[in-house]
């Protein structure tokens, strides 16, 4: 029997959190958009369009790089305080490359670190039995 690979990613739009469930202790890791919320407030005076553009392109790559991450992984647990996890799951959902990972989308507000990993913990124990 092969033991499962998991893992709890906290995002919003701007950041991704991940922390492996695992038996020993690993290192988190984080990924962020490069359309930050200054970015955004600098391009508001420029042209509207050119903005809207930056900001899909600057997303989409975002979203690109999240998925590299989980397509190592047979079970991943999206959560946090935006939508940006559904708009994820959903271009996920276009690839066949992610058609045997199980995702799992759940609504939380922000957490401290402590939070973010009993999250994960909890999570994965319940589904494991």
């Amino acid at each position: 029997m092969t033991t499962s690979k998991k893992i709890g990613i906290w995002m919003d739009s701007e950041s991704a959190h991940f922390m492996e469930f695992t038996d020993e202790p690993k290192q988190d890791a984080e990924i962020e958009s490069t359309f930050t919320h200054e970015a955004k407030e600098i391009s508001l005076g420029k042209n509207e369009n050119i903005m809207h553009n930056k900001e899909q392109h600057q997303q989409a790559d975002y979203y690109k790089r999240l998925g590299e991450v989980i397509k190592n992984y047979d079970e991943v647990l999206l959560f946090g305080p935006t939508n940006a996890k559904a708009e994820l799951v959903n271009l996920l959902k276009t690839d066949h490359h992610f058609d045997n990972i199980k995702i799992e989308v759940m609504s939380t507000e922000k957490m401290t670190e402590n939070q973010l990993h009993g999250f994960v913990k909890d999570h994965f124990s319940k589904t494991s039995h």
